[in-house]
């Protein structure tokens, strides 16, 4: 079954395929006859053992742990060592920053520990600065907040494990186009706000459209959770190197940081 998820577009399909490419690229291609043939023991054996180390779960477990770890680190700094008014100014740019990184890495499906780790180190200056505001203002809403994101997380993953719901192109298209969905109504709100001002649509005044807002956005989240479980299943089906890994821990960090704000966000609808 072809796959939708774009972490599995012509990038992934030549690092897949390049191993299998380089073991028979010798022997598969028939010679002419009459041609010189290459010396049979000179070759390598096709029963040597691959010098290619292909992903595990272990793999994909270490890398978003890591990087979950650099996230948290990083706000933990923040929160603790920057003053406020200096963390808010950082907030911004380490955002954009990180945002632009953010697609850079998905657009060009980037493998890479440094960028994996950066991403997640500039984002947790941003989301330090984020829960230092929110806990002074609602003391205890953070702890809240991370308990509701762990929950999430490890009820989609039951989920996903036993089967309950299965991750099928049809799903899959659902999904993407709740997120895009999401997206336009936030830019539409945005755009709205400049020239009427205030919160043009509700989305975020913290009223009952808001509420129902977030929580269609959480679900959203939530469920795309399943699409990054299912990207890491079938890297390793298909081969995949073991440094792909790091393509899917940005893809749960980036899930988890958003599920992660828009709980904060909605409890404290629930604080006013």
């Amino acid at each position: 079954m072809q796959s939708h998820n774009p972490a599995f577009g012509r990038g992934f399909a030549n690092a897949t395929n390049g191993a299998a490419g380089q073991q028979y690229g010798q022997w598969g291609a028939p010679q002419p006859y009459g041609a010189p043939t290459q010396d049979p023991y000179a070759a390598p054996s096709p029963y040597a053992r691959t010098t290619t180390r292909y992903m595990t779960m272990d793999d994909v477990v270490q890398k978003t742990g890591l990087s979950f770890l650099v996230t948290v680190v990083s706000a933990g700094l923040t929160w603790a060592l920057l003053p406020q008014d200096l963390a808010l100014g950082l907030a911004l740019p380490s955002v954009l920053v990180a945002f632009v990184l953010g697609l850079v890495i998905a657009f060009k499906q980037i493998a890479n520990p440094v960028a994996t780790l950066a991403y997640g180190a500039l984002y947790g200056v941003a989301l330090g600065a984020i829960s230092e505001v929110f806990n002074e203002r609602w003391p205890g809403i953070v702890g809240q907040a991370l308990i509701g994101t762990f929950g999430v997380f490890a009820g989609m993953l039951v989920v996903y494990k036993t089967g309950a719901i299965r991750v099928t192109p049809k799903l899959t298209r659902w999904i993407v186009g709740a997120m895009f969905g999401v997206l336009a109504l936030i830019l539409v709100n945005l755009v709205a706000s400049l020239f009427v001002g205030g919160d043009a649509l509700g989305l975020r005044d913290g009223g009952p459209v808001a509420i129902l807002f977030s929580l269609v956005v959480i679900g959203v989240a939530a469920f795309s959770l399943l699409l990054d479980f299912d990207m890491a299943d079938e890297a390793i089906r298909r081969g995949a190197p073991a440094k792909f890994a790091w393509y899917i821990a940005f893809g749960l960090l980036v899930t988890v940081i958003w599920l992660y704000l828009e709980i904060l966000r909605l409890l404290s609808y629930f604080q006013e």
